[in-house]
């Protein structure tokens, strides 16, 4: 039985590492440039991973002895049973994430797939809020705010893509303050949710937002 061991966004940087050297080994002959960047895509799959048995290195590592798409298919759908899923959450969680939210509209959860999940987030066309859910330590901490398209491109904070963007705004209270002195955070984001998560590496940024916005 395989245990699952990598993230969304691991997978996501393992995907990412497999497109570009798979690009490399159809653009550059020389063997020693290749050989370098053989050697790059496996050190850096490994680094993004704070942990990892032996067997676990050496299944990622593969990747520097592949040659042809079908290698490269064939390794990473094998990586596919060791995806860890986004924790399990019930619809009653997630309204408790949000009681002051009465007329919460909640995602389909039956049509999510959670191992492709790093966060997971809808938005409210009829209030033009996004919500975001996420775990943290064991916790899982819900955001909400408003989502405006500014209808240009850029680069999202949470995936650090160049997509078209949107202006997401959360009310936000400073510390020691009265109830009415209220405050807004905000950042540029992806407008595709979904796509957002098929193409993260890294939680850094993304934890740093909702920790600053959820005190």
């Amino acid at each position: 039985m395989s245990t699952p061991f990598i993230r969304n966004h691991q997978y996501n940087v393992i995907k990412k590492q497999a497109e570009f050297l798979q690009k490399t080994l159809l653009t550059v002959a020389d063997r020693s440039v290749l050989e370098t960047v053989r050697y790059s895509a496996a050190t850096n799959i490994v680094e993004a991973f704070p942990s990892l048995t032996e067997d676990q290195k050496q299944m990622l590592e593969q990747i520097s002895t592949l040659d042809s798409a079908s290698d490269f298919q064939r390794y990473l759908s094998a990586l596919v049973p060791y995806l860890e899923p986004f924790p399990q959450i019930t619809l009653k969680q997630i309204q408790k994430l949000f009681p002051k939210n009465k007329k919460l509209k909640l995602p389909d959860l039956n049509a999510t797939d959670f191992r492709y999940l790093t966060y997971l987030s809808w938005v409210d066309i009829a209030t033009n809020k996004l919500f975001i859910v996420y775990p943290i330590e064991g916790k899982f901490v819900g955001i909400e705010g408003r989502i405006t398209p500014i209808h240009k491109k850029g680069y999202c904070l949470f995936c650090n893509r160049h997509q078209e963007l949107a202006f997401f705004s959360v009310k936000t209270k400073p510390a020691h303050s009265s109830p009415d002195n209220l405050s807004f955070m905000g950042h540029y984001v992806c407008l595709e949710n979904q796509d957002c998560n098929h193409c993260i590496t890294s939680t850094g940024p993304l934890e740093k937002f909702i920790l600053s916005v959820s005190k």
